[in-house]
C-alpha cells in the first residue's frame, strides 16, 4: 500500500527579494516567545500522531496478510494430505515384485491415497499375521486371503462385505471369469475379488519327452499319464515325476473322477467316497512302482523344483502362477519347457487356487472408501494384464484376456495360454470354515498311505473323514 508522507513545517527557499514578500514581512507583526513555543509543540504533536497512525496501518496490513497466508497454508496442507492405507501380500520373487510395482503404480496414478505395500512371508504366514494384527487392532486395510480361507475370515468378522460398494458404484462383476468367482461369496455376500489366481498345470521337460519318443504335447488322461511316467523313469537316474503330497492336487484328481471333497451342504466330507479312494489308490500304485518320487518335509516343494530343473524328473504338477520363473530356469538349464492340461479321468476337471483381495472390517468411512478404490484399481483390466504377463497368474477378467498385450504374450509364449484355457473346467475349492484344518487331516492321511505299504486308501480316508466330520459339526 503506497503512503503519502506529509511534512509539517516551514519550507525554506532562502531570502526573497520580491516587493510583495518584503511588504508582507514589513507588515507582519513580530510574535512573542510564548506563542512561538506553543506553535512548535503543536507541530511536534501532529507529526507524532500521524507517525503512529501510519505504523498502526502498516501493522494491521501485515497482520491481515499473515493471517491470510496462515489460512491459505492450512487449506493447502489439508488438500495435500493423503489417506494412508497398508496392503499386505505374500510370496517373493516375481510375485512379490509384481505386488510392490502395482502398489507403486497406484500411488502414482492419483494424489488422494497412498498405499504402503508390505511383504509378510508365505500365504499361511500372511494370514496368521493378519489375524494377530486384527486382534491387536493394527491390521492392514487391504490384504490377501487364500481362497480356501475366505469363509474363515468372513465368518469371524475380520473382512468386510463388499456388496454395498459394488451396488453403490454399479461395479460390473460379469467381466470376472466365473471359474474364479466361486470362492468370492460367503452366505450369498461378496467378501472378496479374484486377484492372483491359478490352476495346476502339467509342466514337462519337452527335451526329455522327445528323447523318450513321447509326444511333447503331453498325456491326455490317467492311462496316458502312467505310460509317460514309465517311459521317462530310468532307475537310478531319472523319475517320471517328483510329486510332493498336496491337498490341492488331490482335490483336482477327485474332481476328475467325478467326486467331491465335501457334500453340497458342507455338513459332511465326501473325499472318502469312490472318486477319492480311486485317486489315492492311483497315487499309491505310482509311488510303489517307483514312477513318482514323493519328497516330504518342509523342503518338499524345493526338492520338486530342483529335480525338474536338473533333469532328475521329467514332469511335475505346478501352479500356472510359477510359469515365468520356471521358463527362466529352463532357459538357463538349456531345455525346452512345455505345459499341458492336467490329465483327466472320467471328466476334465481342475481346481483353482491362489489369493483373493479383501478389505479388513471395522474401518471408518474414509479408510473404507480408500481401500475400495485400491481394490477396484488392483482388479481392473490393465492391472490384471500386468500381473498375468509378469507372473503367470490367470487373467481374472474376460476383457483382460482379450487385450492385444495378452494375445501377443500367448503368441510369443503359448505355455501361458494353457492355464487360461483350462480355466473353463475349474471348480471352486471347498468353502467351509473348518476346511483349512481338514486339509491338514487329508494331507496326513495321504502321506501315511503312500509311506506304508499295508495301509489301504479306503481305511486311511475313512479315518480322516471321521476326524474331519467332527470339525464340520462344531
Amino acid at each position: 500500500m503506497p503512503y503519502s508522507f506529509i511534512t509539517i513545517g516551514r519550507h525554506s527557499s532562502g531570502k526573497s527579494d520580491s516587493p510583495i514578500n518584503r511588504q508582507r514581512n514589513e507588515k507582519k507583526p513580530s510574535k512573542k516567545k510564548g506563542e512561538k513555543s506553543e506553535m512548535k509543540k503543536l507541530y511536534v504533536f501532529l507529526i507524532m500522531l500521524i507517525a503512529l497512525c501510519l505504523v498502526s496501518a502498516c501493522n494491521s496490513t501485515k497482520s491481515a496478510g499473515t493471517n491470510a497466508n496462515t489460512k491459505n497454508s492450512k487449506e493447502a496442507s489439508a488438500t495435500d494430505e493423503k489417506i494412508e492405507i497398508k496392503f499386505w501380500y505374500a510370496w517373493g520373487d516375481k510375485i512379490g515384485e509384481t505386488n510392490k510395482n502395482l502398489a507403486k503404480m497406484f500411488n502414482e496414478s492419483q494424489n488422494k491415497i497412498h498405499v504402503t505395500a508390505e511383504y509378510q512371508g508365505t500365504s499361511d504366514e500372511l494370514e496368521a499375521k493378519t489375524q494377530a494384527a486384527f486382534a491387536a487392532k493394527n491390521a492392514p486395510e487391504v490384504t490377501l486371503n487364500a481362497n480356501t480361507s475366505i469363509a474363515v475370515f468372513a465368518k469371524s468378522g475380520m473382512i468386510q462385505d463388499l456388496t454395498p460398494f459394488v451396488e453403490r458404484d454399479k461395479f460390473d462383476l460379469k467381466d470376472f471369469n466365473p471359474g474364479l468367482m466361486g470362492n468370492s461369496y460367503v452366505d450369498g455376500k461378496l467378501y472378496s475379488l479374484p486377484y492372483f489366481r491359478s490352476t495346476p498345470i502339467l509342466y514337462m521337460n519337452a527335451s526329455m519327452l522327445k528323447e523318450a519318443g513321447l509326444n511333447p504335447t503331453g498325456p491326455k488322461n490317467w492311462a496316458e499319464f502312467e505310460n509317460y511316467l514309465r517311459a521317462l523313469t530310468k532307475e537310478g537316474k531319472t523319475v517320471g515325476m517328483t510329486m510332493p503330497v498336496s491337498t490341492y492336487m488331490f482335490e483336482a484328481f477327485v474332481a476328475q473322477g467325478g467326486g467331491k471333497i465335501l457334500s453340497d451342504d458342507k455338513s459332511r466330507v465326501a473325499f472318502n467316497e469312490k472318486a477319492g479312494v480311486e485317486a489315492l489308490a492311483f497315487w499309491k500304485k505310482l509311488k510303489k512302482e517307483g514312477l513318482i518320487k514323493v519328497p516330504g518335509g518342509e523342503d518338499a516343494t524345493k526338492v520338486k523344483n530342483q529335480d525338474f530343473a536338473n533333469g532328475r524328473a521329467a514332469m511335475m504338477f505346478e501352479s500356472s502362477a510359477d510359469l515365468s520363473y520356471h521358463l527362466g530356469v529352463a532357459k538357463e538349464q538349456g531345455f525346452e519347457l512345455n505345459t499341458a492340461f492336467m490329465p483327466s479321468d472320467k471328466v476334465q476337471a481342475v481346481t483353482s487356487a491362489g489369493t483373493n483381495i479383501v478389505m479388513i472390517s471395522g474401518l471408518d468411512k474414509e479408510k473404507q472408501n480408500a481401500a475400495w478404490e485400491f481394490i477396484k484399481w488392483m482388479t481392473a483390466k490393465e492391472q490384471t494384464v500386468y500381473a498375468s504377463s509378469h507372473t503367470g497368474y490367470l487373467p481374472s477378467r474376460f476383457s483382460a484376456n482379450e487385450t492385444e498385450e495378452m494375445r501377443a504374450l500367448y503368441k510369443e509364449k503359448p505355455q501361458f495360454k494353457v492355464g487360461m484355457d483350462q480355466l473353463q473346467y475349474a471348480q471352486a475349492r471347498p468353502m467351509a470354515k473348518a476346511y483349512p484344518e481338514i486339509m491338514k487331516i487329508i494331507s496326513d492321511a495321504i502321506s501315511r498311505t503312500l509311506l506304508k505299504d499295508d495301509l489301504a486308501p479306503q481305511g486311511a480316508l475313512d479315518a480322516a473323514a471321521e476326524k474331519a466330520n467332527q470339525l464340520l459339526q462344531k
